[in-house]
């Protein structure tokens, strides 16, 4: 499935493939951005793309058996896999002057896993090899044949600080698929929430960016700013990080005149104490120093990656799926998509700081708009086999669900594709030729979660 954002279109390619002879051309030299997804059908499903450039196991890495593939639908949901000799494999350097520097896949901070192997003159970056996927839970597998409804209480989990975003793109791939509208307020409601879950991302997220280079002062504003807006989740929805408000057909949770009223003036306060502290961070010579040319992602990178999200507007790529393809509320309020060109640390922190003056505004808007009525409606009766697709722009940029519904309102087959999984392979790009101590800066500036590749 293509979006041509020139058209606001979606476009489905189908082709058949033998199933005696389970192989496609791959389209990865010329779309570098089908690499992992030609890897990936070829471990999960044993579809064989012929040509590709990068043949390496990527999903289940080199010790799963090669003949066996676990989305397929005759391997059963409890079986184990017996290890073999591993497959694994990594840049090779002839040189003696390059060091190899591995770094994880368990690391010193509370941190998902991930593997790092770092080709270095000195310490320059010559080469990096990112290894994920360390913890894959099988939930697309895990899905099929569940009850549209668990399967919601699924897609909330794949992510911690993106469960808002997962579970609005599963409910309307629902919605689609039985050709439901939900009701006008909970079009504002989900989108004064999505807003939500994208200030405290993106108010943490300066904060973590700045524990890259040890701005104290960035670091301990960061974390208790985000800590406040995960307070007014708490009390305005029962939980820190939104889980729980999401309904097949509209929403749970609703918001009464008081806690508008605190939506309000906790965000005025919140915007006023952001606001000192970007002042602060903007005008700090080192801090300054230390962001900007470091860990640039060319924007022709990012164009043939496909690269979303923060890390795409920071590079010069003007996508945002809320303007592109607008969903919930999104074409009924006034926003400003800003876009840096630079490609570097500071540009992506740039990005997270103007997005969260627009997400302020936004939800004044949602506010003073706010209709009354219902906010949920029932979803009918589900056609077999149909299949639709739901969309998000989450705070790490554009993630995608595509569901197709089983007998009895269950799920047949359901993929997922996160903005994680677009950005990841943009990662080596942007280290390249900086230095290895910069590489938790560069790497926090992405901002990229494991768990939303390990789906």
């Amino acid at each position: 499935m293509f979006s041509f954002d020139r058209f606001r279109h979606f476009l489905t390619v189908k082709t058949l493939i033998n199933p005696l002879d389970p192989t496609f051309p791959s389209v990865a030299v010329q779309l570098p951005a089908a690499n992992w997804y030609e890897r990936e059908v070829k471990d999960l499903l044993g579809l064989r793309p012929q040509g590709h450039p990068d043949p390496r196991p990527l999903v289940l890495h080199g010790d799963w058996p090669e003949d066996l593939h676990p989305l397929r639908k005759d391997f059963p949901l409890d079986q184990h896999a017996p290890r073999v000799q591993s497959r694994e494999a990594f840049m090779r350097y002839d040189s003696e002057d390059v060091t190899e520097i591995p770094v994880g896949p368990i690391h010193a901070g509370i941190i998902e896993p991930g593997h790092f192997r770092f080709g270095a003159v000195g310490d320059t970056i010559l080469h990096l090899d990112a290894r994920l996927f360390f913890t894959h839970r099988g939930l697309e597998k895990a899905s099929e044949g569940m009850p549209v409804q668990k399967a919601l209480f699924l897609a909330e989990r794949i992510c911690g600080v993106c469960a808002l975003s997962h579970s609005i793109a599963f409910a309307q791939a629902i919605e689609r698929a039985g050709n439901v509208t939900i009701p006008p307020r909970a079009d504002y409601l989900r989108t004064l929430f999505l807003e939500l879950e994208r200030l405290y991302n993106h108010i943490g997220d300066v904060g973590n960016i700045c524990a890259g280079f040890g701005f104290a002062v960035g670091i301990s504003q960061g974390a208790r700013l985000k800590e406040e807006l995960q307070q007014l989740n708490e009390r305005i929805t029962g939980h820190r990080y939104l889980r729980g408000v999401v309904s097949l057909g509209g929403m749970r949770a609703d918001v009464t005149e008081q806690e508008r009223e605190d939506i309000y003036q906790t965000l005025q306060y919140v915007k006023k104490e952001f606001k000192e502290l970007v002042d602060l961070l903007l005008t700090h010579d080192i801090a300054i120093n230390r962001m900007a040319t470091t860990g640039i992602l060319r924007l022709e990178h990012a164009n043939d990656l496909e690269v979303v999200g923060v890390a795409a507007r920071a590079s010069g790529r003007s996508v945002d799926i809320r303007r592109d393809q607008p969903y919930a509320a999104y074409d009924r309020v006034h926003f400003h998509v800003p876009v840096y060109k630079e490609g570097d640390v500071l540009a992506r922190i740039r990005v997270r700081i103007d997005e969260v003056f627009e997400s302020f505004s936004i939800i004044k808007q949602l506010l003073q708009q706010l209709l009354d009525g219902d906010i949920r409606t029932n979803i009918p009766n589900l056609t077999p086999y149909r299949s639709a697709m739901g969309w998000c722009e989450s705070p790490r940029g554009e993630t995608v669900h595509w569901v197709m519904i089983g007998p009895n309102q269950t799920v047949y087959r359901y993929r997922v594709r996160s903005a994680t999984y677009s950005n990841w392979p943009a990662v080596p790009l942007a280290v390249k030729g900086n230095i290895v101590p910069d590489f938790p800066l560069i790497n926090k500036s992405f901002e990229l979660c494991y768990a939303c590749c390990d789906r």
